[in-house]
């Protein structure tokens, strides 16, 4: 068989809680100590890591949702790439981001340009949280908002905390606060709260990684980076109880952690959801014992979003394991990362070339927060201002939230209910919807809310959103927030789009006495 193998070639959130962190006069914080990392170590590690995503995230495609009500009995698996990589969104939202950090060099991008970039390519193969995101920016709502509790019914429970957030922890070894930053800078287009939890967990684990190969005391990392109060931690706490109650029994592990985390009856909340699959990569990682293969087996086999949670665990054992120690197992793995999904973006993107990117942004990062490259003893290295794992975002109620996001928005959605062009309008009517300001706007400028909700009716795409084709996106957040348009006036349309149709069609606004029934 012919092989072919890869080639070595501030921000402002509108519920941030921030800890914050005095500095000492030598400019290292108190938690902080400078250490040295030879530079083939670390760059061998990122390359590794990116390696180890994509194999994780495109051998589980397969895997995908097949394994639900009860595990699966994957056996025999042989990580490769034949034909390279292609783009999915477990691993293309963060190329989009990453070309462009690198473009302005900066890790930490503003929301109107997150907006602009999801506007001009992101419009391909997206899904739920990411989908309800990149719909409301038709109505200009922008990120942090488009990710909040309050207006995006996904965002309570959506994966996207976790599955887009992998690579931010490679841009920063050995720096899990920063890791944690960047990559809630980008997670929260879409999700909120508990996912969010995700976010500084995996990449504080994945930062550690660089650092550290025992499974539990990255895994140790990853607690002391989220909030304590969180679901997110009593599923790691759950899973390493029941690895050591069943050391060998995983899937015994598997039914606990099904009959204590399912919470909609294995539908699309189950599926979709940060529960089982955080417990499943923990109980992977475990079980896996840093075996690369084996990791990758028993995310598969654990089940439900299969290519999600390999990926992230993916990512994590190949850091550990590094770049070449891949090249050495004699899998069949091309060197190609090919654009499939992404408006807009390079076509001939390689593995190495995306790695490439990663390790050009790390180097400006270290150096941005005090890190140099050097030659010591004749070796180059890093110096990096080491960071302790500790929450940078806690959780926030959904009623605290309303009230911050009122203060916020209040005068402008009533001023663009009064005066507002068609999109203004129609963003207000739905923010005052989300809000509960809808009523007493809709007393107070009879004429002008009826204008604002007809050109709300007329964002196909968003309307869609509410009345989802697919029979089991009907869970409860999305239940309540339908029903609140629904009480407030609006109407089903006439049909339910299906994904070609959303993708295909560039309209964003249509004559809603075409859309609906009874119009």
């Amino acid at each position: 068989m012919n092989k072919a193998f890869v080639i070595i070639s501030i921000f402002v959130f509108f519920s941030f809680k921030m800890a914050a962190q005095p500095v000492t006069q030598k400019g290292l914080a108190p938690d902080q100590k400078t250490i040295t990392l030879p530079a083939e170590k670390v760059i061998d590690k990122i390359r590794g890591g990116m390696l180890g995503q994509i194999l994780g995230n495109l051998n589980g495609l397969v895997y995908e949702n097949a394994f639900l009500e009860e595990p699966g009995n994957v056996k025999n698996y042989v990580p490769s790439l034949p034909e390279g990589a292609r783009t999915d969104d477990d691993t293309d939202f963060e190329w989009v981001y990453i070309c462009e950090m690198q473009k302005y060099r900066n890790p930490y991008l503003s929301n109107d340009s997150i907006y602009n970039l999801w506007r001009t390519r992101i419009n391909q193969r997206i899904w739920c949280s990411n989908r309800w995101a990149r719909y409301l920016m038709d109505l200009g709502i922008k990120p942090p908002y488009t990710g909040s509790i309050v207006m995006n019914p996904w965002a309570e429970f959506n994966i996207s905390g976790q599955f887009l957030c992998e690579t931010f922890g490679l841009l920063s070894p050995a720096m899990p606060q920063t890791a944690a930053k960047i990559g809630l800078n980008y997670t929260r287009v879409a999700i909120d709260n508990e996912p969010a939890q995700t976010t500084q967990l995996f990449t504080a684990m994945i930062s550690t990684a660089f650092i550290e190969s025992d499974i539990n005391k990255i895994i140790d990392a990853g607690i002391s980076a989220i909030d304590e109060k969180s679901v997110v931690a009593s599923i790691v706490k759950d899973l390493r109880t029941w690895h050591k109650q069943y050391p060998d029994d995983w899937r015994k592990t598997r039914l606990l952690l099904k009959e204590k985390y399912s919470r909609e009856g294995q539908k699309v909340r189950d599926r979709n959801g940060y529960d089982l699959n955080t417990g499943s990569i923990i109980g992977a990682l475990l079980y896996g014992e840093g075996d690369y293969a084996e990791t990758m087996k028993y995310t598969f086999n654990f089940g439900w979003d299969a290519d999600n949670t390999a990926a992230t665990a993916g990512t994590i054992i190949g850091v550990i394991k590094g770049y070449r120690w891949f090249l050495s197992q004699d899998w069949q793995i091309v060197d190609r990362y090919h654009n499939t999904t992404r408006d807009n973006m390079p076509m001939d993107e390689t593995i190495t070339s995306f790695s490439d990117r990663l390790i050009e942004l790390f180097e400006m990062i270290n150096e941005n927060n005090g890190g140099t490259k050097e030659l010591i003893n004749n070796v180059v290295s890093y110096k990096i201002r080491q960071e302790n794992p500790k929450p940078v975002l806690m959780l926030s109620s959904v009623d605290e939230q309303k009230q911050q996001l009122i203060q916020q928005l209040a005068q402008t959605i009533t001023e663009n209910i009064k005066a507002g062009n068609r999109q203004q309008k129609a963003n207000a009517a739905y923010m005052a919807i989300c809000l509960d300001m809808n009523t007493s706007l809709s007393k107070q400028y009879p004429k002008q809310w009826k204008e604002a909700c007809y050109e709300l009716s007329g964002y196909w795409k968003v309307m869609n959103n509410f009345f989802d084709p697919y029979p089991d996106h009907n869970f409860k957040s999305l239940t309540a927030m339908r029903e609140k348009f629904m009480a407030a006036g609006f109407k089903k349309p006439a049909k339910g789009y299906s994904d070609d149709e959303l993708y295909n069609d560039s309209v964003v606004w249509k004559d809603p006495k075409n859309l609906y029934l009874n119009k």
